[in-house]
């Protein structure tokens, strides 16, 4: 059992909202449950008005409505007594006096985190009143997605927050990172002396990061109007899961280390070029409500990308996400080269189904799988293309396993950096973007419920997606 964080004032802005519920306050709950919040008091804002009372009644609908399980009486009445509310009309002197009374009651100087679950728009005017109420001294500030729509929105916003918090005190949550098979990535890579002599473009022919999924816009099209998959998944999520997979090992696994070697990965990424790029947009798309009349904001796109380095020189990255696809999946496709030459006869099956392959699956159930052939029983030398599966099922500690949001709270908490991206992070993957959304090539039509359009296999060619997968995971 790790130590918990130091006692703390968590104040959620945004908490009536639709984030807070689904994954902030279930999440914080069962930190509280497990032990990982020693003593902690919980401050809810929003400009809804809102009592004590009514906050805790939203936030036990939304553990039972969300949460993990049955709500326990008992592990409830522990947790609530840490809910209070203060309504955002009442400005930083209302916020800075619930802070106060929430410090109080814990009875000793604390630790404050600030979580941001605001709109973008929202951001600056959250971090003024920050400032303003004085709770700046002792605090961290967790900022959601998006950072920035591309270079200078990101370093005006950079800017900004760095006029009233040190980098040190921000934290920008990506909740990819935050997933079991994410941080698996590097236990596999650099806890065994089987997997990184062979991490590199000697043996690794090319690498897929695929995120489709199921859902449209769902009543945000608004929002996503204005954003688009690359800003809203690329930029953000994908690019990040990709430094996990091509950074060199670190000197050593701490949050500054890590952190070096994810943006020497950013800073030698080339350029996104328009070429390289397939962009499209499910059928309807443009009826959603909230979306602009002729719109050409992508709901998928597909790319190509390249890191300009000595280990992965020649190595094509592919990556692809969409709304409204046949399936909703998350995995990581390691394709090693086949060999030179086959000493097998024609008819045995060798190569017949693709490279070896490494696939971490980045859903809960956390799942390896590593592919290879091997002979078919029976006479003669036939062979099949076979696997070896592993999923965070199989082992005794699986409860022990934190939700992604759970973990970069008390990630932040305890002010480690390792699954937080930094400022000049960002800034290096909005450089590389810069070709792409200066010259967007046109946004294709595709079917609901298909892979995309069309044009994504050429992108591709003479490799092949792995998703849809031929050969299911096995339970």
């Amino acid at each position: 059992m790790l130590t918990p964080p130091d006692p703390h004032v968590v104040v959620l802005f945004g908490a009536s909202g639709d984030l807070s519920k689904r994954k902030l306050l279930p999440g914080l709950f069962h930190l509280n449950r497990a032990g990982h919040l020693s003593d902690c008091r919980i401050v809810g804002t929003s400009l809804e008005p809102m009592t004590n009372a009514e906050f805790r009644t939203l936030a036990r609908e939304a553990c039972e409505q969300f949460g993990r399980g049955a709500v326990d009486e008992g592990d409830w009445a522990r947790f609530e007594r840490k809910l209070s509310w203060v309504d955002g009309s009442t400005g930083s002197v209302g916020l800075a006096d619930a802070v106060a009374e929430a410090e109080a009651d814990i009875g000793e100087e604390c630790r404050r985190l600030h979580y941001l679950s605001v709109p973008p728009a929202a951001a600056p005017a959250v971090i003024k009143t920050l400032s303003e109420a004085g709770l700046v001294e002792r605090s961290r500030v967790i900022m959601e997605k998006p950072f920035g729509t591309d270079l200078a929105t990101a370093q005006r916003l950079n800017a900004m927050v760095h006029e009233v918090f040190t980098e040190e005190q921000v934290f920008r949550i990506d909740h990819f990172l935050g997933k079991e098979a994410a941080l698996n990535i590097l236990a596999l890579r650099f806890a065994n002396g089987l997997f990184e002599p062979i991490w590199s473009r000697n043996f690794i022919d090319h690498i897929q990061i695929d995120v489709p999924e199921t859902l449209t816009v769902e009543g945000r099209g608004s929002f996503y109007d204005a954003t688009g998959a690359f800003r809203d998944m690329v930029v953000t999520h994908l690019f990040q899961v990709l430094a996990f997979v091509a950074m060199e090992p670190p000197v050593e696994l701490a949050p500054a280390a890590i952190t070096v070697e994810k943006n020497k990965v950013f800073r030698s990424m080339k350029g996104i070029r328009p070429e390289d790029v397939v962009r499209g947009r499910y059928e309807g798309y443009r009826s959603e409500p909230g979306v602009a009349e002729g719109s050409g904001t992508e709901t998928f796109i597909a790319l190509k990308c390249r890191i300009d380095n000595w280990r992965w020189s020649g190595v094509p990255f592919y990556l692809r996400t969409g709304k409204a696809m046949a399936e909703g999946a998350r995995i990581i496709s390691i394709a090693f080269r086949e060999p030179p030459k086959s000493m097998f006869p024609e008819g045995s099956g060798v190569g017949t189904k693709g490279p070896d392959h490494l696939t971490f699956d980045l859903d809960e159930s956390s799942r390896v799988s590593l592919s290879y052939y091997g002979k078919r029983p029976g006479p003669g030398m036939l062979v099949d293309k076979l696997s070896m599966q592993f999923s965070l099922n199989e082992v005794e500690t699986q409860g022990d396993t934190l939700e992604a949001y759970e973990r970069l709270i008390r990630d932040a908490m305890g002010g480690d950096h390792t699954l937080f991206t930094t400022a000049e992070g960002i800034e290096e993957l909005w450089n590389t973007a810069a070709p792409m959304l200066e010259d967007p090539p046109d946004s294709l039509i595709y079917e609901r419920g298909s892979w995309g359009p069309k044009e994504v296999h050429n992108l591709i060619a003479p490799n092949r997606w792995r998703l849809p997968f031929q050969r299911r995971w096995r339970d």
